[in-house]
């Protein structure tokens, strides 16, 4: 294989890295190159009649390869390029192969040199290849496709590269150059179902969900999400996460901004919280968020899910409560008489009847009945938990 032979082969190497155990096929020659392989053929020997007059390469004689002694840091290049590379005659005789290619065969490259396509492929595969070197031959120019092909282990491969004329001692021959892409496909296509069943989940479970990027804006959104905050789709995509809480500054919004710094600094994979939530008429409601990252390989991570499974129902902004006052509500959600609350929380009942005229006037509800509804729909009290306690409690036994 001469200089130019080789510059045709790197040439047509495929450019994207992959493993490779397919076949690939590339390499040029001229005249002059120097590829031997001590085989003749109807046409004549491949060898030099004249002798050579450089010492061929030791290290490619048992792959019938003889090489200028100059050119030897390229044969190596070539010889163990991960790429899948040939060279056949017209007659579909291996002249030369390198080890990937020799490799899919399970087998060495001395073993190819000087047998034919049938002695590895099937026939109907023989026959195929056979067609495309005479393709090659007949248009003489290169060619790039993708080849289908068996693998050892019965799967279907798929390979991608260029096949192409060379001169070899005044004969044109057939080179081959291949990367494997069967990982690769199969890869993206598994990729595409996980985003497509990801989609569908999205947008036809129900549930309010958004991927935010670290900086909590919005990438991406459910029909569901857009609709709780009143917003077109296109609106909300886009948005700061943050435009989309009620700003009401207390301990509720900072435990949720030390969680999603948590996150980010992926000291957690995942977060339950509540936070209230403020849609674009104003009306709050309070939600309980999953936060879950995605990806593991980065220090911080680059996106977060944030899923809304339970809400309350949307009301006009309403004072803050004391801690007091919330524990007096669950206590009333679980059935105390005055005098059992007064005794629990140690108040005199001038002190308890202020705190429940001051709820009354608050939830804007006349009686103790209407109280619990109204906090359980204004999202003071946790839905489904019991006993009754507060919607942001930080542990499920903790009743404020």
């Amino acid at each position: 294989m001469g200089d130019p032979s080789l510059k045709t082969l790197l040439e047509n190497l495929p450019v994207f890295r992959k493993a490779a155990d397919e076949p690939w096929q590339t390499g040029e020659g001229e005249a002059d190159g120097a590829l031997r392989t001590g085989e003749s053929d109807d046409t004549g020997g491949m060898g030099d009649p004249g002798g050579s007059r450089h010492a061929p390469d030791p290290r490619q004689q048992g792959a019938g390869l003889a090489l200028p002694s100059g050119y030897a840091a390229f044969a190596d290049l070539v010889d163990l390029a991960p790429a899948a590379a040939f060279i056949r005659d017209r007659h579909g005789r291996y002249l030369w192969a390198n080890h990937a290619y020799a490799h899919l065969y399970g087998t060495v490259p001395q073993q190819l040199v000087g047998r034919y396509i049938e002695d590895f492929d099937a026939p109907a595969e023989a026959d195929r290849f056979r067609a495309l070197d005479q393709q090659i031959l007949t248009r003489g120019t290169p060619v790039r496709h993708t080849l289908r092909y068996l693998r050892q282990d019965g799967t279907t491969g798929r390979a991608v590269g260029h096949r192409f004329p060379v001169r070899e001692q005044s004969r044109t021959c057939i080179a081959g150059i291949y990367v494997d892409i069967t990982d690769h496909v199969r890869a993206t296509a598994q990729r595409q179902e996980a985003e497509e069943n990801l989609s569908a989940l999205r947008d036809h479970s129900g549930l309010p969900c958004a991927l935010l990027s670290a900086n909590g804006r919005v990438i991406e959104a459910s029909v569901a999400a857009a609709e709780l905050f009143h917003l077109g789709l296109t609106d909300l995509v886009g948005r700061r996460a943050h435009t989309l809480l009620a700003p009401v500054p207390g301990p509720d919004l900072e435990q949720l901004h030390r969680r999603w710094n948590s996150l980010i600094a992926r000291r957690t994979r995942r977060v339950e919280t509540t936070a209230v939530l403020v849609d674009t008429h104003g009306l709050q409601r309070r939600a309980e968020l999953h936060l879950t990252t995605i990806g593991h390989s980065a220090s911080r991570a680059r996106h977060v899910w944030a899923v809304i499974t339970h809400q309350s129902l949307a009301h006009e902004a309403h004072p803050p409560l004391t801690a007091a006052q919330i524990r007096i509500l669950s206590l009333l959600a679980q059935g105390s008489s005055n005098s059992d609350i007064a005794a629990s929380l140690k108040l005199s009942r001038q002190t308890l009847d202020y705190h429940l005229s001051r709820l009354r006037h608050l939830l804007g509800a006349a009686t103790r009945p209407a109280l619990v509804a109204r906090a359980y729909v204004l999202g003071i009290l946790a839905p489904h938990a019991w006993p009754p306690r507060s919607a942001t409690a930080a542990h499920p036994l903790s009743t404020v």
